[in-house]
């Protein structure tokens, strides 16, 4: 992940008193209060993990929404849904009676979602711009959320998953797809992901490696409490300079 640091002049006047703080200009104002994770983070990679042909052909979505048990009038939410792969197979899961969320940060991919939704006339699902450091989903709201290939493109991905907790109505359980491969190679070893997701207040429900997904199925719950953005300690990632590799994660 790159990052520009630069010294304020203004600020440097008063190094006689105070001393000049470096000022991180990557990252959003926003998500100042929270860690930065140790380990790196994917670049932005395409909107399509493969062809939808080729991932209905191994039943992808079909089995991932049998593991999320997925039933209609559910309440779901696609995040980094990009050309809408998930939010259309589960539009149709959910049925009338449920709706479908789907969000993205590429505005480009959301229009051609919304393009995609109206042709197929999907009345149950609406559409949403998330930022980088949070989903921007309302509170007390969704049954299911999904994160598919996704979450290791995250930038800030504990201010995020602060953000998301609370829009999980009770019971709600967030589902993670991903590839145990390094993060910057558009994967996150399972350890770390559920060391990320714990340090913020969640909880592992079930886990399962599934070759139909081509990587792993994670199924999480909110806990009891989730710590203030401050208390948050950000999990050792493999490779860096405070770790000897993603086994220790989760001490």
């Amino acid at each position: 992940m790159k990052r520009i640091s630069f010294f304020v002049p203004a600020l440097c006047a008063l190094t006689i008193i105070s001393g000049c703080k470096e000022v991180d200009t990557d990252r959003p104002e926003t998500a100042l209060e929270f860690p930065l994770p140790d380990r790196p983070v994917s670049d932005l990679g395409a909107n399509s993990f493969s062809t939808e042909t080729a991932r209905d052909g191994r039943g992808e979505a079909e089995r991932v929404m049998a593991l999320a048990e997925i039933t209609p009038g559910m309440t779901v939410a696609d995040i980094g849904a990009g050309d809408g792969y998930y939010t259309v197979r589960l539009a149709e899961r959910v049925g009338a009676d449920g709706r479908v969320l789907a969000q993205d940060i590429d505005k480009d991919a959301l229009e051609r979602l919304g393009n995609r939704v109206a042709k197929e006339r999907l009345d149950n699902v609406s559409i949403k711009l998330g930022a980088g450091d949070d989903p921007r989903l309302p509170e007390d709201s969704f049954d299911r959320i999904f994160l598919v290939h996704m979450y290791h493109e995250v930038q800030e991905p504990y201010a995020f998953l602060y953000r998301l907790w609370p829009s999980l109505k009770e019971g709600g359980q967030v589902i993670v797809v991903d590839v145990d491969r390094p993060t910057d190679q558009h994967g996150i070893d399972p350890l770390l992901l559920s060391c990320e997701f714990k340090r913020v207040g969640f909880e592992l429900m079930a886990f399962k490696d599934a070759p139909e997904l081509a990587g792993y199925y994670a199924q999480f719950k909110v806990a009891a409490t989730r710590p203030e953005p401050n208390k948050i300690k950000p999990c050792r990632g493999p490779g860096s300079a405070s770790a000897g590799g993603a086994s220790k994660a989760a001490n």
